[in-house]
């Protein structure tokens, strides 16, 4: 029997038309517009280094298909959604596979979350991720969240815990400027390739600028 080749430029325009049908009614932080530029950042990295240029962007389309803030902590629903959707693009199982790989372990999840699975492309698209969680977009993305979940914008008397589990992590409702200290500041020193390194920097160095700012306006200083 004749294997028909896949035909990776529809599949990935059936995959951006897919997330961004799925994600038409999702939260400002976490909706198409940030689909779409992880997947620009995976593409803009990818450059710089040799990988599989399909899984990067097919990973990067799909990664938060279904993002378990958004279903009840459940972790499963995001991987399941893209396997089934791809298994209709009839993409091979091995891509299928590693697709999937970078989906369970993209996220940030509190930080502490041993990774028992790793690739050049997963590498990719997890920078690319966290690359929209910083700088000025990163900071309104923060902030949408906070709001759409009702949190406080600060508190003084609710210092950010830096040793959180994956639980509590997830289960926080602390005031949105601690999660500057409990995930955002700490991404710059996680990221795995130098284009995402040196992006993050200056990103990392305007949310500083920021914060500082944010001090000054809230004890009225001028």
């Amino acid at each position: 029997m004749r294997i028909i080749p896949m035909n990776k430029p529809q599949i990935l325009k059936n995959t951006a038309e897919f997330a961004k049908k799925t994600l038409s009614d999702a939260e400002g932080g976490h909706d198409w517009f940030h689909i779409e530029r992880v997947h620009k950042n995976a593409k803009l990295i990818a450059k710089t280094e040799e990988v599989d240029l399909f899984i990067v962007e097919l990973g990067a389309l799909l990664h938060d298909i279904a993002d378990s803030k958004f279903h009840n902590g459940d972790e499963s629903i995001g991987p399941k959604v893209a396997s089934e959707f791809l298994q209709k693009q009839q993409v091979s199982t091995e891509i299928i596979n590693h697709v999937v790989k970078i989906i369970e372990y993209v996220s940030f999840k509190g930080g502490n979350i041993q990774q028992d699975f790793n690739s050049i492309e997963l590498e990719i698209v997890q920078d690319a991720d966290r690359l929209d969680a910083l700088g000025a977009i990163g900071i309104a993305r923060t902030f949408n969240y906070g709001g759409f979940k009702g949190r406080a914008l600060y508190d003084p008397a609710i210092e950010p815990n830096l040793k959180m589990s994956k639980e509590e992590y997830k289960a926080s409702t602390a005031p949105t400027i601690n999660h500057f200290y409990e995930k955002l500041l700490l991404l710059k020193d996680r990221m795995n390739t130098k284009t995402g390194k040196e992006i993050a920097q200056k990103r990392y160095e305007f949310m500083e600028q920021y914060l500082e700012q944010f001090y000054a306006e809230w004890e009225g200083k001028k």
